[in-house]
């Protein structure tokens, strides 16, 4: 018993001595690119009319606690005084870090948890000691701060609500419900999302709002809401198979084609199957979405019916109904194929939370989780990358037409 308490020992000081080892090694990094941002204004050719410096050093502040993902780093900012005047304004200039503000005491990273812990289900209550015991301080991160960044991200989530899109071209779009299951007793979080690819490519969250499970008429409530805010009908929406989202886009945006999420598909369809015919049905399913043309795709679609038809009749009808909505995406660039077959952006952001089913103690409101859920897509997006081919988004804007994923007429770009 002795030797196991002597080895758990040895074992809780060596992880000790490694957390201290990292943030002595995040403490001279940020201590050594704070003091090449002083060299580098320092350097700049700006002097007086004697010859002198405008920007120079002048000791260093006292030394402050910053919360970082290494745990909290003791930092000591050097001073920089500044003699610059703005030519515009005559105002005093003041040198200020980029890389640690005045009034930073945590890093962006630490502040990005703190939604996903929330809709994790930990209370805005819990924060401080949870995280002080996991990062060894709770520096920057006391009760009233934590309330006030909930606030604020109320706030960001309402101005969100309200901007103008009518500058902003959304090509293609991604829409689907999550629903989450957390600090609202016997009701579930509802959130409805619709993220869009501009016409350059890249991705972005257009809207998320709290919905009834995923009703037509909450899905009709937001899309009239993107509309009138200036959105204009997008070329392609991929979703799942929740009928209230089709029959919304139908009301708002006639237009608009739709496409089938082939991964809900492919569940849907196998839970209607025996767990023995899966690995087939999946690789015949496969070759229905992985196949290089829409014919291709259309007989590799009738193979699966006729191998898989007498035995799984109601399998075989939720592709066979849908195969024209699940196969649209051949219309479009091949390049974007990879892309508008499944929501993966809406999938991979709420992964982790998709399949809780344990309520936390204490009551939540709907608008704080709201806002804790638009802060987590907008700290992802930063992530997101641009679809492939992004030139390709602007011609099917235009109207360009493609087939097999092919430009063979630009339409409208053409007549321009």
């Amino acid at each position: 018993m002795l030797t196991v308490v002597a080895e758990d020992g040895a074992r809780r000081e060596g992880v000790s001595l490694l957390d201290d080892i990292v943030r002595e090694g995040a403490r001279r990094m940020l201590a050594a690119a704070l003091e090449a941002e002083v060299d580098a204004a320092e350097l700049a050719d700006e002097r007086d009319d004697r010859g002198r410096r405008l920007v120079v050093r002048n000791g260093h502040a006292q030394p402050r606690q910053v919360m970082t993902a290494a745990g909290a780093v003791e930092v000591t900012a050097p001073r920089v005084n500044d003699k610059r005047v703005d030519g515009e304004t005559g105002q005093r200039k003041r040198f200020q870090s980029v890389i640690l503000p005045p009034w930073c005491r945590k890093s962006p990273k630490v502040a990005e948890v703190l939604p996903l812990l929330y809709l994790h289900g930990l209370s805005t209550g819990d924060f401080v000691p949870a995280l002080e015991s996991f990062l060894g301080s709770a520096a920057g991160l006391s009760s009233a701060t934590i309330t006030r960044l909930s606030k604020q991200w109320v706030d960001d989530y309402h101005a969100f609500c309200a901007r103008d899109l009518s500058q902003v071209d959304y090509v293609y779009v991604w829409a689907d419900g999550v629903h989450i299951n957390v600090r609202l007793d016997e009701d579930k979080l509802c959130l409805l999302v619709i993220v869009g690819v501009r016409a350059d490519g890249t991705k972005e969250l257009v809207a998320l709002a709290d919905g009834y499970r995923e009703s037509t008429g909450s899905w009709a409530d937001l899309l009239r809401d993107c509309a009138r805010r200036g959105m204009r009908a997008p070329m392609l929406a991929v979703g799942d198979g929740a009928l209230g989202f089709w029959a919304g886009l139908r009301e708002v945006f006639p237009d608009t084609r739709h496409q089938r999420d082939w991964v809900h598909k492919v569940a849907n369809v196998l839970a209607a199957m025996p767990k023995s015919a899966h690995p087939g049905a999946k690789a015949a399913l496969a070759e229905v979405y992985n196949a290089e043309d829409k014919r291709h795709a259309r007989t590799a679609a009738k193979r699966f019916a006729d191998v898989y038809g007498a035995k799984f009749p109601k399998a075989v009808k939720k592709v066979v109904d849908d195969l024209d909505e699940l196969l649209a995406f051949y219309d479009f660039p091949a390049d974007h194929w990879i892309h508008l077959r499944t929501s993966n952006p809406i999938e991979s952001t709420f992964a982790t939370l998709r399949h809780r089913t344990r309520v936390t103690k204490g009551p939540g409101s709907r608008a704080a989780g709201l806002a804790m859920a638009f802060k987590l897509i907008e700290s992802a997006q930063q992530r997101w990358r641009a679809v492939n081919a992004p030139h390709l988004v602007a011609l099917v804007r235009a109207g360009a037409r493609f087939q097999d994923g092919v430009l063979v007429e630009r339409g409208e770009v053409q007549a321009a």
